[in-house]
């Protein structure tokens, strides 16, 4: 009988083949004492020059293979090589502890990894990763140890790890890798960005495949469903090799829907576009079909930094993405900052619950300096194209209309400087506390747009955090009360005839999408690769009958309800 394993269905695909166990890296470091600390400190600048040298041959190899997009993750990572704040760490801890520069990089890339993997926001979580990727690869330096090459795969398997770093990912070749299991990692990790890339299947958080499967044994891997199975039969494998042919019809199928509108069965448009987190995943938008960038989270500027960013590194970062998008729509979030995201350059209040505590647009409206320095560079960048500027985590109309004049006081400023922005610019507001959903109708009063935070909206209203184990079946998405309050805000934003988007989880949600359709939603923001599958589904569904399930489904008791509802409608689809 076979066995099957659910992960977190990463990259788009199905593949058959037999395993390449990887072992896990297990490097043991003692913390030695030294005499020569010259010495150390040489050891360490030659591993960061060989590390930076390593990440310049793997870009351009990205590059050839997939494109700038993807080889500017390398930039990234040369930028975590080379960032001067960590190498002066790890110097001042060899000097001040005469000890092993191997010893003194683990201690101090361990505290930034740890501060990434630590937050519970997915995207920034994951750049954990990348750190990883970049101290193992100093450290393996520092301690003369052969880096591994997995280009040199000559035969077809899938590839079972604890992780694949960014690194090993862009050395694969498809000919033979058809797909790769690993026990940690999710969607955003720039694995899984990679792997969608090369259209390698992926099933990542699998927990402990690299025990539960054996190396050379034939198993297969869904990365849609997120199901990998083992001790296949000979019907179970002609299966998986049928549903293989049909993912690549449907494959094909779609990339008809790349260059259309997004509209309904019955004429009407909406906006199908994509979240993003860097200047560099435009490419990924245009490459599916995308109509805008829905949420542009501008924290990145801040996180991969050991400063504030200034005005005009900002304004050069939110330049680059609106003359990307030739004039579509781009929606900046403002600084989310507090809760789980930190910055290594500036410590926030300890608090006992920091997630409801001084963060985002509350951090803002007290640093007026920071807020401004923004605030100037995305109004500059406005004269590029057309952009929509949105505050985090409002929760009461005195707060976006505090926020709305500095905007104004930044525009004067401009003025007088004869610097050019757009007079027009749209300032909108996410969505993401129940406070700011009940009362809609009054913020649309001022804000000309609003945003759906369906990540943050669940979590607080229904008092459960997501990443809790313990509590994570409470984040239902399609529960009653949630779809309750998305209804309120459409309506309330439509009562004074502002439009309405969602840039969370749930807006590339195929289960929600005929929901949020019939509700009234306008544009739908998601991870560029759900794009193109959304806009097929949505040339399906009539707006009257969109509106008949929506109506149903807010009239049920409890979320099994609604996905029946839901599921029964999916079905004549």
């Amino acid at each position: 009988m076979s066995k099957q394993f659910k992960g977190i269905g990463a990259s788009e695909g199905i593949a058959v083949a037999k395993a390449l166990v990887l072992a896990e890296d297990n490097i043991e470091i003692k913390k030695t004492k030294v005499s020569n600390i010259d010495a150390e400190i040489s050891r360490i600048e030659n591993a960061i020059s060989k590390t930076i040298k390593d990440l310049d041959n793997l870009k351009n190899t990205t590059l050839e293979k997939l494109g700038p997009e993807k080889a500017a993750i390398f930039d990234s990572h040369k930028e975590i090589a080379s960032d001067p704040a960590i190498k002066d760490e790890i110097i001042n801890l060899i000097k001040s502890e005469s000890i092993c520069a191997e010893f003194a990089a683990q201690q101090v890339t361990n505290n930034f990894y740890e501060m990434f993997a630590s937050m519970d926001d997915p995207y920034f979580k994951e750049r954990s990763a990348d750190v990883k990727d970049v101290a193992t690869r100093i450290i393996k330096h520092i301690l003369g140890i052969a880096i591994v090459d997995l280009s040199t795969i000559s035969e077809e398997v899938i590839i079972v790890a604890e992780d694949l770093t960014p690194s090993q990912t862009a050395q694969l070749n498809k000919q033979f890798v058809k797909g790769f299991a690993t026990n940690i990692g999710g969607r955003t990790s720039h694995a899984a960005i990679m792997a969608r890339s090369l259209e390698i299947p992926a099933v990542l958080g699998l927990k402990k495949i690299t025990t539960d499967v054996k190396n050379g044994e034939v198993f297969a891997l869904n990365g849609i469903t997120g199901i990998v199975e083992l001790d296949l039969t000979d019907s179970i494998k002609a299966n998986y090799e049928k549903l293989a042919k049909e993912f690549a019809e449907l494959k094909a199928e779609l990339q008809k829907f790349k260059n259309l509108l997004s509209k309904t069965a019955d004429g009407q448009e909406k906006l199908i576009e994509a979240n993003i987190g860097s200047p560099s995943d435009v490419e990924t938008v245009i490459e599916n079909g995308g109509e805008g960038v829905g949420l542009f989270r501008s924290e990145f500027l801040y996180m991969d930094n050991d400063h504030f960013p200034t005005e005009e590194e900002q304004y050069t970062a939110y330049k680059q993405v609106m003359d990307a998008m030739k004039g579509k729509l781009v929606v900046i979030r403002t600084l989310d900052i507090g809760g789980d995201k930190k910055l290594s350059y500036f410590e926030f209040p300890h608090e006992m619950n920091p997630f409801l505590g001084y963060r985002a647009v509350r951090f803002t409206l007290d640093r007026k300096d920071i807020f401004k320095d923004q605030l100037r560079a995305l109004l500059r960048a406005s004269a590029h194209g057309e952009l929509g500027i949105m505050f985090p985590m409002i929760a009461t109309v005195d707060e976006f209309k505090r926020a709305k004049a500095i905007v104004e006081e930044c525009k004067e400023e401009l003025r007088k400087e004869k610097i050019a922005f757009n007079e027009n610019v749209q300032v909108g507001m996410m969505v993401e506390i129940p406070a700011a959903a009940v009362n809609a109708d009054k913020f649309s009063k001022y804000a000309d747009f609003f945003s759906i935070g369906t990540n943050d909206l669940i979590q607080y209203s229904i008092a459960a955090d997501r990443m809790s184990e313990n509590v994570s079946y409470l984040y239902q998405p399609l529960n009653p009360a949630i779809l309750k309050l998305i209804d309120l805000t459409i309506k309330g934003a439509h009562k004074n005839n502002k439009w309405v988007g969602m840039c969370g989880e749930m807006a590339g949600d195929i289960q929600a999408l005929p929901l949020l359709l019939g509700m009234g939603l306008d544009a739908f923001s998601m991870s560029a690769t759900s794009m193109l599958r959304a806009r097929a589904l949505m040339s399906k569904i009539t707006m009257k009958e969109a509106e008949e399930l929506a109506n149903k489904a807010l009239a049920t008791d409890d979320t099994p309800e609604v996905i029946e509802l839901v599921d029964a409608f999916l079905a004549t689809k």
